[in-house]
């Protein structure tokens, strides 16, 4: 993946940062805690929406957002930031799970492509 590309999803700076000063071994394995976690925070957001709990919707955004952060991904933290705050219906938010997901997927493919050029 083109850096411009990885750096559309990633905060690079950061992650450099995270390479230098902890190694490969340590940011591989914070990527694997990251796609371990992720599926429960997914799963928690959509029985969220599912059981249209606004305080659950909240509270499962925050920690996935605050997790996205933590591994550089800017652009998922961004999504999530609004994600949080929204007053979307429980329709709209199943539409809003969905864009979720995807976004978190290309978002694990840039961090993983990024990985494997350092």
């Amino acid at each position: 993946m083109e850096t411009e590309q990885a750096s559309h999803y990633l905060d690079l700076e950061l992650l450099q940062g995270y390479l230098d000063s902890l190694g490969k071994a340590i940011v591989e394995q914070m990527f694997s805690l990251y796609s371990q976690q992720v599926e429960i925070y997914l799963h928690d957001i959509e029985r969220a929406q599912v059981n249209d709990s606004l305080a659950d919707w909240q509270e499962h955004c925050h920690k996935m957002k605050g997790a996205a952060a933590s591994v550089g991904m800017c652009k998922l933290h961004g999504q999530l930031k609004l994600l949080e705050k929204t007053a979307a219906n429980q329709q709209q938010k199943a539409v809003l799970l969905t864009e979720l997901k995807l976004a978190n997927g290309q978002a694990m493919l840039a961090f993983k492509d990024w990985l494997a050029s350092h």
